[in-house]
């Protein structure tokens, strides 16, 4: 099923963050023909685990890249001049400005995407990076890892996927705005950094601000991934009733009344104790064992996946979530479902020019219209979502233009509110988290019981005026409501139903409650990451965000097909597909070569050395990120050094060599950095080329010249928090100078009589009745 028709990709990107995109908009049925030269797309050449690829193309290259046409070309040539003509949206990683003045001067109709590491301008837009390093600004290395250790990265290379899916869900925001609207000719400049900070950093800024209090420089959670008798498994008690539950189920209900366990703040301080009464209970049984008991008392857990183990998840087999790839490993399939099926199989990846000269594509009539507005203008999304992941997908639907109305009830409203800073002592406290307030900025809020007809009458109310209901329920959820895809198709026909579980519709794992947590346990996410003599460690949340732009796209996509029928879909988008797809590395390379990747710290397969090197005095936490991926940067390196005796072996000289000295030439670099500050090493590195950054700690994550100069973070007047700073959305627009947010998170209820008069068509009596009678509310009850 092709949800897109006839959408022509041209993708001039490599690596990972903009094939990625472009994958996802091919797996939706768009046309992507890849613009190479010379050797062509670096990953063609790649491996994580340095096999020996012959003349072939390397598994991941033929993973991101299944479907699309290959051209061999340059920009300016006969042909390539014909693809920009018929192109519909061009996907390139940061062309120069003179070239990019003759693109959009020949077609000033052509979408464009550009996907750079800070953004097409600003002080920092040149810098040298790395992954590795950019997850040092964003935040994510800063908030992870045991304090008496140095911090640690998410795995995998996490950052980069990151990218991809926010690129892909603006450039199918752009393609709506096209088809819906006629506007054309828009440019969305998309930062990787922006997006990691978003994705990676939890609202730490933000929260900060909110309890007045400066967080813990970096903690790894508790309950968490956990040694059993026969390997690991992972926990998530992201609840105060999740908690108490694990406590009881590990034998340990006295700690019930212990208030340095009891609360998250004061956990960390007794994390090895904890730890220890935890692995007592846990390494006595098999995962298994565990796994049911605790899935029987509605705790979050998974075995941890690793290469070898996440094909034989049965969850996953009962799915049929992996296929076959026409290159012969196996892979995870599209991440969502419309009306119960997956897409077709992966097409094979091209061979390097095998489309050259063989694209066809007409020249495109252009009628459009300058863009005006946001491309999601008159969009409607009524939105059931709650924690992060529904809701960083609304929040993105809001932002681009969308009227997003978000559904709580008084008797249940988001979760996410609750993880406040504010004691319950404070009136309003359920206003004040951190991370609802970030993820539901630019939203309506209205309250409707659904367990009563009251108030599942005035949702297909909504739902008539509408075009998008999205909820992320456990799957049982909603039909305990009353209301099924098959009741919203007969009664409001025009609705596209988005739903997201954690899990999928069916399967053994169906009624499984699972967060981000879990979904990093049971793909392999957690493996990649952490110390290598340690236990693997979650990645603190980045999938939740990542689920949501997954849901983006499948929405989005979902909607072009819903145009096309003259009706609303049905799409399913499981959590831990999406955090799947991310994962892939680890299963390709497996697959692909017989290799077990794993968790390396701060070493990794790009760079040689890359580590964190400990700055200033023996009480700071201070930590210089450092990326050697070339041979030049290892000239550059050695002459902000001094060009000392240890760096001079010629062996040192490729990162083969540099490679299997890695240890060696970490004990001079460590003793090199001791003492010295850290952000005074980076500026002094980069000015040589070399990629480096300050470990920035999440709290810090906001203050830096390249967010102040693209305007990234925004300010919001909450009408109980007062102004607030929080990330905005990770790209500028061409067409617009404004802030994303439109307005801020909104308190429970607020906006209950502006929409149910407005939308719903309700009469002030009625709404009334409904208050009254506790169908709607602006307070949680029994509070």
């Amino acid at each position: 099923m092709s949800l897109l028709t006839d959408f022509r990709v041209l993708d001039l990107t490599t690596g990972i963050a903009g094939p990625y995109a472009t994958k996802l908009l091919s797996d939706a049925g768009a046309d992507v023909v890849k613009l190479e030269h010379g050797a062509g797309d670096e990953y063609r050449r790649w491996t994580a685990s340095h096999a020996d690829l012959g003349s072939a193309d390397g598994a991941m290259f033929h993973f991101l890249n299944a479907g699309k046409r290959s051209v061999l070309g340059r920009l300016g040539d006969s042909e390539t001049s014909e693809l920009l003509a018929g192109a519909d949206l061009l996907v390139e990683p940061g062309l120069d400005e003179a070239t990019y003045a003759r693109i959009r001067a020949e077609h000033p109709a052509l979408d464009i995407v550009s996907i750079t590491p800070f953004g097409r301008y600003g002080p920092w837009a040149r810098r040298p990076w790395t992954e590795f390093t950019l997850q040092a600004l964003a935040g994510s290395t800063g908030g992870r890892g045991l304090p008496d250790r140095p911090p640690v990265p998410a795995g995998g290379r996490l950052g980069e996927w990151i990218a991809g899916s926010y690129a892909a869900a603006a450039a199918l925001a752009l393609r709506t705005g096209s088809r819906r609207r006629g506007q054309q000719g828009e440019r969305i400049d998309l930062s990787m950094l922006e997006c990691m900070c978003v994705a990676m950093s939890l609202y730490t800024p933000l929260t900060a601000a909110l309890s007045g209090t400066r967080p813990a420089r970096r903690t790894v959670e508790i309950p968490s991934v956990e040694r059993s008798a026969d390997g690991w498994i992972g926990f998530c008690t992201i609840t105060a009733q999740m908690f108490q539950d694990f406590l009881v189920m590990i034998d340990r209900p006295d700690l019930l009344e212990d208030p340095t366990i009891i609360d998250p703040k004061h956990r960390q301080a007794r994390y090895a104790e904890f730890q220890k009464i935890i692995e007592t209970w846990t390494s006595a049984l098999p995962s298994s064992a565990i796994e049911e008991i605790a899935s029987a008392l509605r705790i979050p857990v998974s075995p941890i996946a690793t290469p070898a183990t996440v094909t034989a998840n049965e969850h996953f087999t009962a799915r049929g979530v992996f296929v076959k790839n026409p290159a012969g490993f196996v892979q995870p399939r599209r991440p969502y479902l419309v009306d119960g099926a997956a897409g077709s199989a992966p097409r094979p990846a091209p061979a390097l020019g095998e489309h050259t000269g063989r694209i066809g594509w007409a020249p495109r009539e252009r009628f459009g219209t300058k863009p005006d507005g946001h491309p999601l203008d008159g969009v409607r999304v009524i939105d059931l979502t709650g924690f992060w992941a529904g809701p960083a997908a609304t929040q993105v639907l809001a932002a681009l233009g969308a009227d997003v109305i978000k559904i709580e009830s008084t008797q249940r409203p988001d979760g996410m509110r609750f993880t406040s800073t504010r004691p319950p002592s404070v009136d309003g406290w359920w206003e004040w988290g951190g991370v609802f307030q970030g993820a539901n900025a630019g939203k309506r809020s209205i309250t409707l019981d659904l367990t009563r007809t009251e108030g599942r009458d005035v949702l297909f109310r909504l739902l008539a005026n509408a075009d998008v209901l999205i909820e992320n329920f456990s799957p049982r959820v909603l039909g305990n409501f009353g209301i099924t895809a098959d009741l919203i198709q007969e009664t409001c026909p025009q609705v596209t139903l988005v739903r997201m579980p954690a899990f999928g519709l069916d399967g053994p794992w169906r009624d499984r409650t699972g967060f981000a947590q879990t979904m990093e346990q049971a793909t392999g996410l957690a493996w990649m990451t952490g110390y290598p003599d340690a236990a693997p460690m979650v990645l603190k949340g980045p999938c939740d965000p990542l689920a949501g732009m997954h849901a983006v796209v499948a929405t989005l996509a979902a909607l072009e097909r819903a145009d096309t029928l003259g009706h609303g879909v049905f799409v399913e988008v499981p959590m831990v597909e999406s955090a799947l797809n991310v994962a892939a590395e680890l299963l390709i390379e497996h697959e692909a070569y017989g290799a077990d990747l794993m968790r390396t710290g701060n070493h990794g397969p790009v760079a040689a050395p890359q580590n964190l090197y400990r700055c200033g005095g023996p009480d700071d936490d201070q930590w210089l990120a450092l990326a050697i991926v070339t041979d030049e940067h290892w000239a550059a390196l050695r002459t902000v050094l001094g060009d000392p005796e240890w760096a001079s072996p010629p062996e040192l000289a490729s990162r083969e060599g540099r490679r299997h000295a890695h240890d060696w030439i970490d004990e001079h670099l460590a003793a090199h950095c001791a003492g010295r500050d850290a952000a005074e090493l980076a500026e002094l590195l980069l000015g040589r080329g070399v990629p480096a950054a300050r470990v920035v700690p999440p709290v810090d994550v906001l203050d830096n010249p390249q967010f102040t100069r693209r305007g990234f973070a925004e300010t919001v007047q909450h009408p109980v928090l007062g102004a607030r700073t929080m990330p905005g959305m990770p790209f500028r627009s061409a067409s617009r100078s404004g802030p994303w947010l439109a307005r801020p998170a909104p308190t429970l209820g607020q906006h209950n009589d502006q929409v149910l008069r407005q939308v719903a068509g309700l009469t002030a009596e009625q709404i009334t009745t409904l208050r009254d009678i506790g169908v709607i509310g602006e307070r949680p009850d029994n509070l």
